[in-house]
């Protein structure tokens, strides 16, 4: 019996000793029986108040910091309206931070929804292993978008890199589920773009891993774009090794710009020189930082794993979903240990791990369409004594070593399993076939040796259970392929050949936020060319609404309809026809509006967007009834348009059918259970004490999220609901400080 790992447990968290003893005493001594008996436990949530020692920042500076050329993370530097967090200090004192705890019995989870809603700490009860790093400090450094920023845990970059409230208090919720799984919300309404995001942390009992759903809500009526990567930082040393899959035969650095071979680099790569020959899968082996983004779009996981504690983690996400697949480390040269010594006291060396949903390197953002939510899910879990991965997915892990004539297969479960078979056959001859039990604390690990002359390539293990395959691996023989070529910047525009080339090239920059390059300039260049464009001027219309210059907007709009609807012509795609009625709608032109939005429909792309400003517009004009039809169609074409729901729950309340609102209240935090608006309207339906408490609280912590329910009831001329919602929060709130001056106004 380890009672070291019994003791460090103790000290982790103040509960009854008891109860960690025994169950340390269960997995370590009889892992099998205890994933068996306790997986019936429901997982443990709770919040407790944590000491962690703090270096101290001042206040932000008061004045306005707008956009004036820079860059962050290779994207445009923007800030406002947030304030800027740069006035560091060297005062460090003992602060008292609420942690939100989730634990089952193998696996322990803390989340601190005070600084960006991170994981900080995450450790595998069997063998007493931080999977993730766990900063024993909070040392700031100026690296996000705002100044501040801390290492270690996991953090959530979306929609840009690295966010820019990584630092800041996050909405967060906790969740009770009847399968005995429990789920702690963490999410915020991003003050740049007004987007939604909200990721659901879940751990399920008797798994090992980690399950995190994630929400990107574009709550706006015009096109943005996002970026996500989960950053998982996690302690390394010499026998640290990086493990992408097996296939993977090139890395690329940001933007593109580079190429080198994986895991044997050749080549120089972001002016390091790897022309020897190294094998940068190793930490040790990185002087000078660096990051490598996998070129890889096959595989679903990713891992890092330590040789010397033969311990690592696991990242396991659908590629076709989440192809992002990075590491980044500062490098253990003089200047690497510099970095890292700003951000910890005694915690050492970290890497990040990085996984990236509808992105696949950075700055690498993709479109979100008016009222679009994006869904996704990624995993993460320890895994142990098994030497490295080849192949894994959220039931298991399996690797599989040849050298010197001798095979090792090892794999890894999630779960207690009683009774699973593992096999390694050489093409249909079986070597061996086992029944063993297996856990998360007690993994499956056997060396064989190969008949002579054996190709590895003809080897396969596998892992399966009632005749079911949970893993399986056989050695990837790679065909030597052409390394990709790097992105390069695009000429002048008076160099490009074509309008398309000059409208894509443009799109290009507005889409990654270029701090250097100017779509317009590529945009005017088209239309010199051709003055009657439809992309171009649909483009630069867009822009200009997003600017306020909506009469701007309508001419250029209406100008790429001349040749889209030329000879009564009905478009193919309503995009212009749609910014039209949105540029008609805010110079307050709502009949022609209402006609343009209602042909944009005409285009099933179109068809939400379109048909939920038609419900607006029905609604200013105090009808209701049909206001409902059109927000239904609106949700046939986008069930998880969330603004859609809510208008959808106003009206229902509005015509006196509650009930129906309330259950559509209830549809709305299926999608974002932190959604403001979805509060606004349980406490509106309700009147309750417990629903305004709820909406009072969260209000009071993040005023920006009163203003924006508020104008989403305004912008339907629901007039009495923004103002009954703003009037409440003005009269309830205890602390008037924390009251936004907008609110009055």
């Amino acid at each position: 019996m380890n009672f070291g790992i019994i003791r460090r447990m103790v000290m982790r968290k103040k509960m009854g000793c008891l109860l960690v003893v025994c169950s340390m005493s269960l997995v370590t001594i009889s892992p099998l029986f205890a994933g068996a008996q306790v997986a019936r436990t429901p997982v443990k949530v709770w919040e407790e108040n944590v000491t962690i020692p703090t270096y101290l920042i001042g206040p932000p500076d008061p004045n306005p910091q707008f956009y004036f050329g820079g860059a962050s993370q290779g994207a445009q530097h923007r800030i406002y309206p947030y304030p800027v967090y740069d006035n560091l200090t060297t005062e460090k004192k003992d602060k008292t931070y609420k942690m939100v705890y989730l634990e089952n019995e193998y696996v322990k989870i803390g989340i601190l929804p005070e600084l960006g809603g991170k994981i900080f700490e995450a450790v595998d009860k069997t063998n007493g292993y931080d999977f993730i790093y766990h900063q024993h400090v909070i040392k700031p450094a100026l690296i996000s978008l705002l100044g501040a920023w801390i290492s270690g845990g996991i953090e959530w970059d979306l929609p840009h890199h690295h966010r820019a409230t990584s630092f800041l208090p996050m909405q967060y919720k906790i969740e009770e589920n009847a399968d005995g799984s429990r789920t702690v919300w963490i999410g915020e309404l991003e003050l740049r773009d007004r987007m939604d995001w909200v990721v659901g942390l879940t751990l399920h009992p008797g798994r090992s891993y980690l399950e995190a759903s994630f929400r990107m809500i574009n709550r706006t009526p015009v096109p943005t774009t996002m970026l996500s990567f989960s950053n998982v930082a996690v302690h390394v040393n010499d026998t640290y090794q990086i493990i992408f899959p097996p296939s993977t035969q090139f890395v690329t650095y940001h933007s593109k710009r580079d190429f080198t071979t994986w895991p044997i680099a050749t080549t120089r790569f972001n002016n390091v020189d790897f022309t020897s020959g190294v094998d940068v899968s190793w930490y040790k082996n990185h002087v000078s930082s660096n990051s490598m983004f996998a070129w890889n779009y096959q595989d679903d996981f990713l891992a890092g794993y330590d040789h010397g504690k033969n311990a690592g983690i696991l990242s396991i996400a659908d590629h076709n979903v989440v192809p992002g697949k990075k590491f980044f480390t500062w490098g253990t040269g003089a200047t690497g240990q510099s970095e890292q010594h700003q951000l910890t006291d005694s915690d050492g060396p970290y890497i990040e791990l990085m996984v990236g949903a509808y992105s696949d390197n950075q700055p690498d953002y993709s479109w979100l369409e008016p009222g679009e939510t994006r869904t996704w899910t990624e995993y993460w879990y320890p895994f142990r004594d098994i030497d490295g991965v080849k192949n894994a997915n959220i039931d298991a892990a399996a690797n599989l070593e040849v050298k010197d004539g001798k095979a090792t297969v090892g794999f890894y479960s999630t779960r207690a399993r009683p009774s699973v078979t593992v096999t390694l056959k050489l093409k249909d001859k079986v070597l061996f076939s086992e029944k063993t039990a297996i856990s998360p604390g007690h993994s499956f690990v056997k060396s064989i040796r190969l008949p002579s002359g054996a190709d590895e390539h003809d080897l396969r293990s596998a892992m399966e259970v009632d005749g079911r395959e949970l893993v399986a691996y056989s050695p990837v023989k790679l065909q030597g392929e052409k390394m990709p070529s790097p992105v390069v910047n695009p000429p002048p525009p008076a160099e490009i050949k074509t309008t398309e080339e000059l409208y894509l090239t443009g799109l290009r920059m507005e889409q990654f936020h270029s701090p250097s390059g100017n779509p317009n300039a590529y945009w005017q260049e088209a239309l010199r060319r051709d003055p009657g464009d439809i992309r171009v001027n649909t483009v630069l219309g867009i822009d200009a609404i997003k600017a306020g210059r909506y009469a701007d907007a309508e001419a250029l709009l209406r100008k790429a309809l001349e040749r889209a609807e030329a000879n009564y012509t009905s478009p193919k795609d309503g995009e212009a026809i749609y910014y039209l009625g949105l540029a008609l709608k805010e110079q307050g032109k709502l009949d022609e509006a209402y006609a343009q939005f209602y042909k944009s429909t005409w285009s099933d792309a179109w068809r939400s967007p379109g048909y939920f400003e038609v419900a607006e517009i029905a609604s200013t004009r105090g009808n209701f009834d049909a206001a409902l039809t059109d927000d239904e169609h609106a949700l046939q074409a986008n069930a998880q348009n969330v603004r859609a729901l809510a208008l959808k729950a106003a009206l229902l309340r509005h015509v006196g059918r509650n009930r129906d609102a309330l259950d559509t209240v209830a549809a709305i935090q299926k999608i974002d259970s932190l959604d403001v608006q979805g509060i606004a309207e349980q406490w509106m339906a309700t009147k309750s004490s417990a629903s305004a408490a709820v909406l009072q609280t969260t209000v009071s912590e993040h005023p920006a999220t009163a203003l924006e329910a508020a104008a989403s009831y305004m912008d339907a001329g629901l007039w009495q609901d923004g103002t009954a919602l703003l009037t409440y929060i003005a009269g309830s709130a205890t602390d008037k400080s924390k009251v936004s001056p907008l609110l009055y106004y």
